[in-house]
């Protein structure tokens, strides 16, 4: 059995040397530990949910693209699935990519979430503890490890007190069931309830942001404020509009225009320039897509580019 934690001896082609080439970003902190990750991550829900989705050699080879573009991030959920007949498509899914992939991948953190259910194609919520507990013994036995580098609960579930599910995840830390962990979906009092009830194992806030959903701009600053790593969900807009993304951010397409590169790399560099915290994860269906987003890490914008998008 594996932990999906950082390793630290690699081969010279292992996803960790690649990704020296790319911006790092640290999550994590004195007492569970930090962890150095490429500033870009791969979001895994297109790989299952879609319609249209690849194939599953097709989606593991977008795995394997992203890992090769120094990508050591990966975020799945159990419910990332087209349906309730196949719950944990994508955690199984990733866990066989990373298997196949012909280099070490001990230094790539997998995160995975807990607290949505699905009743058929439908998505519903459970954040009592004793699901929490079941969905993260299950997530276990589907990623094959020991213990999750980072288990993030869903969504808040208007049923459930929220300290209570909180509570549960931090239980799920000190079963050593999970290493760290992250909540999402969450308002700032939620964010603070978390940590005063998880502590210091609470290290991320998953939240939707993008061009044209800035909603959770004030959560973004609060935990760049007191150290939480931000990883924004969507960050092109969602699934569909990513590929209208250069029309319906125009100045995001005018600044690519300038700088001669994608729209969807022009945005990864802003999601960067917002706070050091910032991880985002893009998902993608193709290996070229995840290719491309890795390149934003790099990118750089002028202080009249980057003052452009912010009022955009």
């Amino acid at each position: 059995m594996r932990r999906y934690l950082r390793g630290t001896t690699v081969g010279d082609h292992s996803a960790i040397g690649k990704a020296l080439s790319m911006q790092q970003r640290t999550i994590g902190n004195a007492t569970v530990g930090t962890v150095s990750l490429g500033a870009v991550g791969l979001g895994g829900m297109p790989l299952s949910t879609k319609s249209d989705r690849p194939s599953p050699a097709d989606a593991e080879a977008v795995v394997h693209a992203a890992l090769d573009a120094g990508v050591t991030l990966i975020d799945t959920a159990d419910a990332y699935a087209a349906d309730e007949s196949e719950f944990g498509h994508n955690e199984e899914l990733i866990a066989r990519a990373l298997a196949s992939y012909g280099s070490a991948t001990d230094d790539v953190l997998v995160a995975t979430k807990g607290g949505h259910t699905r009743r058929g194609s439908d998505w519903e919520i459970d954040g009592s503890p004793a699901y929490l507990r079941r969905a993260c013994e299950d997530s276990l036995r589907r990623l094959g490890v020991e213990q999750i580098g980072l288990y993030q609960y869903h969504r808040p579930d208007p049923t459930v007190p929220w300290e209570d599910t909180m509570g549960a995840l931090r239980e799920l830390v000190d079963a050593g069931l999970v290493r760290m962990a992250g909540i999402s979906n969450a308002d700032i009092g939620q964010i603070d309830s978390a940590r005063a009830i998880v502590g210091e194992a609470l290290v991320s806030v998953q939240n939707q942001f993008s061009p044209g959903w800035r909603s959770s701009a004030g959560e973004l600053a609060h935990c760049a404020a007191v150290g939480l790593a931000f990883l924004p969900w969507s960050p092109f807009g969602g699934i569909t509009a990513a590929k209208s993304l250069g029309s319906t951010a125009a100045e995001f397409g005018a600044v690519a225009d300038e700088l001669g590169v994608s729209v969807h790399q022009v945005t990864i560099a802003w999601h960067l320039a917002q706070a050091d915290v910032v991880l985002p994860i893009p998902g993608a269906s193709r290996p070229q897509s995840i290719q491309d987003s890795a390149g934003g890490a790099d990118l750089e914008l002028s202080a009249e580019q980057l003052a452009r998008l912010n009022a955009a």
